[in-house]
């Protein structure tokens, strides 16, 4: 196998106590020919101490005395960087031994654009490790990114002449990436996930906060609807919660026209997809509401031009 360059990039933020092993789990990946840059975006904790206690050479370090946010460091990284993959990569995650390597391999093959994998997931309360639950083909990431990110971002390793061309939009502060997924996605490139669990991913409560779940509401809808602006379909099909003629025809139009798209979207991605048209409701109505969200899925899978 060729063995092209990669750059990592790291922002780093007071990230003292888990940084040290995020960087280990880097310089002893199996895949040797990187340079890993590290950004201290102004941490007030030892994150700096221990990001100076490295003297490996492929290690690139940015420290920053101000603290300007991990969108402004990500884009400094990518303008830094010299490799013709970037790989990310979040201060608290850990990476698989193997995750490059087997990332390159699937990159350099030209089976896709952007290559990212399952995870395993730890809870920091409950230090429980369980499996991501992921979608891996081109077809269904793309088309599910009209209702959600499917791309976990300490997973992703892509052409660096895309994120060149893209960077983060430094006023989608909350859903950076998955804007930057969705502005790729319409522009063509092609996703995969691996099903090898290439990451650690760790999860803080701070995620699940009322406070941070709100902020994300609005600003994956207001990524949703620039998701479709650029493929071109419709903002009425803008995927929410309504009545049953109106989903009819809404979340229908909406199939129809990601299946035209992306074609070989799995009937999973369908239903996932038509679901958010749905009302959420217990008992009585339940199977009924699945009975249409399975036959609408499978007509328009059947016949998506019809």
């Amino acid at each position: 196998m060729n063995m092209p360059l990669v750059s990592i990039l790291m922002p780093a933020y007071n990230s003292e106590r888990f940084i040290g092993e995020a960087i280990d789990s880097i310089l002893n990946q199996s895949y040797t020919n990187f340079e890993l840059i590290i950004f201290d975006d102004g941490s007030s904790d030892g994150t700096r101490k221990v990001i100076e206690s490295y003297n490996d050479s492929r290690i690139v370090k940015v420290l920053s005395d101000k603290n300007y946010g991990v969108v402004k460091a990500r884009n400094e990284m990518i303008d830094r960087a010299k490799g013709k993959y970037i790989a990310l990569m979040d201060a608290d995650d850990i990476a698989d031994p193997t995750r490059l390597e087997t990332q390159i391999e699937v990159l350099e093959a030209g089976d896709c654009d952007i290559c990212g994998s399952a995870q395993w997931v730890l809870d920091e309360t409950s230090t429980r490790i369980k499996k991501s639950k992921d979608k891996f083909t081109d077809a269904d990431l793309r088309a599910l990114l009209s209702v959600y990110c499917g791309l976990c971002n300490s997973t992703i390793t892509g052409k660096a002449e895309i994120f060149k061309r893209f960077k983060y939009d430094t006023t989608i502060l909350t859903s950076e990436d998955y804007f930057l997924w969705v502005q790729m996605a319409a522009a063509g490139f092609r996703f995969i996930n691996l099903k090898d669990r290439l990451i650690t991913y760790r999860r803080y409560p701070a995620q699940t906060s009322a406070v941070h779940l709100e902020k994300f509401k609005l600003t994956t809808a207001e990524v949703q609807r620039k998701y479709l602006k650029l493929l071109g379909i419709p903002e009425k099909f803008l995927p929410q919660q309504q009545g049953w003629s109106t989903r009819l025809s809404n979340g229908v139009g909406l199939l129809k026209a990601l299946n035209q798209r992306f074609s070989g979207i799995s009937f999973k991605a369908n239903c996932e997809i038509y679901a958010r048209f749905q009302y959420r409701r217990n008992g009585f109505w339940t199977p009924l509401t699945r009975l249409e969200r399975y036959c609408v899925a499978a007509w328009v899978g059947l016949f998506p031009n019809a």
